[in-house]
């Protein structure tokens, strides 16, 4: 039986109390005769509601044993919505114009079965058809009819079959979605009744309890608990960043799936009354909306400055999070949930402000590198794979660090800038590119370091191949990632040039004591002294040359070739021109082998090793010497133990006024 005292509709008080609080049905005409005949018309309409409803009463003696009235017969449960809902109307009748007969009494008993047993019907559908309510198929709804499949039943007086009433539940959609939205119907007709009949707190009780476990269920089962301060302050980062991943996952079935499915659900059955409707929202889904959206809070909040690298799992964070802000904020759109939606924003606002420190702390990481460890044959740096790696990765991230830094200007010096940014790039910072500027900014920061760690070098030769490596490797992550739809083509030209540039001083710094130690074409021909002197000094000077770069290395294949071919064009014919006419002349000359050393064909296979990081050389024929790292101490010897010095004025230092430009701005700000 219902409860009697939680009705105050339809109470066991006095029948002055009741009819006190009943309002009036319809207004009909006065006549005695009409009168007459419509309460004559309401008693029988009530007599006729007693049959039916006291069948479904548990202490009536024609109680059936069937545990469920929606399941046992369709046809039944309409007539009984029928019975419920023309007894309410009778009642109303009696009240307003004949407050004294006797079966209102009646009509009330008969109103607390019929709410008693729509009661029991309300809650076991709700609990046995978990299937057709879970929050993914209430979602995947693509259509939830505002109307109940009994309000036509009501306005009709021919029952119709079960197939009829399940293609009117679902004409659109699939099976497993008919059937959905038929429990669905169900409820919604269950809940106006009640209401309407003033039994709605009941109802509400029952679906409350029920929906807001199923929610709580369902965020545990993805993963979500609610996050205390303290604890979560002290876990490691290491177990952060898979909760992390798992929470983007979740957030995203919670919000699409499961808090849309219960608002949907809510919607479909409460839509008699936007006050129930929010009330019951607001008592399942507030609490776990919070716990859902505490984590990303508590993670911006974690350190007060982050290192860069946690940039990407906020970032991550940070478009989850954006990316269901409209499903959010429709969700959640009542007053007494905003809470969720207020929490979200805050979550938005401290990780864009954790994102940028880790920009603003990445940029100063990079200026605060001290270390004078030099890569060994100018390969590249550590700093450099690593820099480029993050900024390149920054690229992937372009629209969510525009919408960041779209409100943290760079403060910059704004004729460095315009001496070495493009002007198209200056000019798409106005059409929301500032993520153009910024991250040509960073490189531009980490190319003035890569020119003080070149410095460490303490041969000028192999500062230009440090930079010749470094450099094309930068040029080469742009070119290969979204980079370069960033930065545009005419960074990559200038960048390009740069290199090549960098490549030709390192030629003439490398190898212009071997390019000097040939005569210059003149008309004067050298006498057979002079022509000994000079074979000497050509072979000191290039197996010095090569014994010092042999040990270089250069990883870009393209850029390998091209810079072999390039020193063998400007060695190769002048070697071979003198060779070719100087050697005729020294033909008497003993151990011609050991003053001659180098055939021309010899000199293109010794420079066809170079740049792999080792001398790789095979014995040359018997007018050379065989040079290989194992007989360097041979050949020093050979040279009478003197070393040629190479003296080129180091001209490398191409960023030193931007370095200076870069620190003024910095100590400045």
């Amino acid at each position: 039986m219902a409860k009697k005292a939680k009705s105050v509709l339809f109470s066991s008080s006095s029948p002055k109390s009741l009819l006190s609080s009943l309002s009036t049905f319809t207004s009909l005409p006065a006549s005695p005769l009409n009168q007459t005949s419509s309460q004559s018309m309401m008693e029988e309409t009530v007599e006729a509601a007693e049959s039916i409803i006291k069948k479904w009463d548990p202490n009536s003696p024609s109680y059936t044993k069937i545990i469920s009235l929606f399941s046992h017969s369709r046809k039944e449960a309409k007539e009984f919505i029928r019975c419920v809902r023309d007894l309410r109307r009778a009642m109303h009748f009696l009240v307003s114009q004949h407050s004294q007969s006797s079966k209102l009494v009646l009509a009330q008993k008969l109103m607390q079965i019929g709410m008693s047993r729509l009661e029991k019907e309300f809650f076991q559908i709700l609990s046995s058809n978990r299937d057709q309510l879970d929050p993914e198929s209430v979602s995947g709804q693509s259509s939830i009819s505002s109307n109940s499949e009994f309000d036509d039943v009501m306005q009709s007086d021919d029952d119709e079959d079960e197939d009829d009433e399940l293609k009117k539940a679902g004409e659109s959609i699939t099976q497993v979605e008919k059937a959905s939205a038929l429990v669905m119907s169900d409820l919604k007709v269950i809940a106006e009744t009640m209401i309407s009949c003033g039994y709605g707190k009941e109802c509400i009780k029952s679906y409350k309890l029920i929906r807001k476990s199923i929610v709580d269920e369902g965020l545990h089962l993805l993963g979500i608990e609610k996050c205390k301060i303290s604890r979560f302050n002290r876990t490691d980062w290491g177990v952060l960043e898979p909760m992390i991943k798992n929470w983007i996952k979740a957030a995203k079935i919670g919000v699409t799936t499961l808090f849309r499915g219960e608002k949907l659900l809510c919607d479909h059955v409460f839509s008699a009354s936007s006050t129930i409707r929010e009330s019951c929202f607001y008592e399942i889904a507030n609490e776990a909306g919070i716990n859902l959206f505490r984590l990303p809070e508590l993670v911006a909040n974690k350190e007060r400055k982050p290192p860069p690298e946690r940039i990407f799992k906020l970032m991550d964070l940070y478009t989850a999070i954006s990316d269901l802000w409209p499903e959010i904020e429709l969700i959640f759109h009542f007053d007494s949930v905003a809470a969720v939606k207020t929490l979200a924003l805050s979550s938005l606002k401290k990780l864009k402000g954790s994102i940028h420190t880790c920009l603003t702390e990445f940029e100063s990481t990079i200026q605060k590198d001290s270390s004078k460890a030099v890569v060994a044959g100018g390969g590249i740096h550590k700093l450099t794979r690593t820099t480029m790696s993050f900024i390149s990765s920054l690229s992937e991230y372009s629209s969510v660090l525009s919408e960041i830094l779209a409100e943290h200007p760079l403060k910059r010096n704004t004729r460095l800038l315009e001496s070495y940014f493009t002007a198209p790039i200056l000019e798409d910072e106005h059409n929301n590119h500032v993520i153009s500027v910024h991250l040509a900014w960073l490189i531009l920061v980490f190319l003035c370091k890569l020119d003080i760690k070149a410095e460490s070098y303490g041969d000028v030769s192999l500062s230009y191949l440090f930079l010749v490596n470094n450099i094309q490797f930068v040029v080469d992550t742009v070119r290969s990632s979204h980079l370069k739809n960033l930065l545009g083509d005419d960074w990559l030209i200038k960048h390009d040039a740069k290199l090549r540039s960098y490549a030709a001083n390192y030629e003439t710094a490398a190898w212009a004591n071997v390019f000097l130690s040939l005569p210059e074409k003149t008309n004067v021909t050298l006498s057979p002294e002079e022509a000994k002197t000079r074979f000497k000094r050509f072979h000191a000077a290039f197996e010095e040359a090569y014994m010092k770069q042999s040990s270089c290395v250069i990883t870009d294949v393209k850029l390998r070739d091209e810079l072999k071919v390039s020193i063998a064009k400007k060695l190769v014919p002048e070697y071979r021109e003198f060779y070719e006419k100087y050697l005729p002349t020294l033909r008497q000359e003993r151990n011609i082998e050991m003053l001659v050393r180098f055939k021309p064909d010899n000199l293109e296979n010794y420079l066809s090793d170079l740049f792999h990081g080792t001398p790789i050389l095979s014995c040359s024929s018997s007018s050379s010497s065989c040079i290989s790292l194992g007989c360097m101490q041979i050949f020093v010897n050979s040279l009478g133990g003197k070393t040629v010095t190479i003296e080129v004025e180091s001209s490398h230092n191409v960023f030193s006024e931007m370095k200076r430009e870069i620190i003024r701005d910095r100590l400045n700000r």
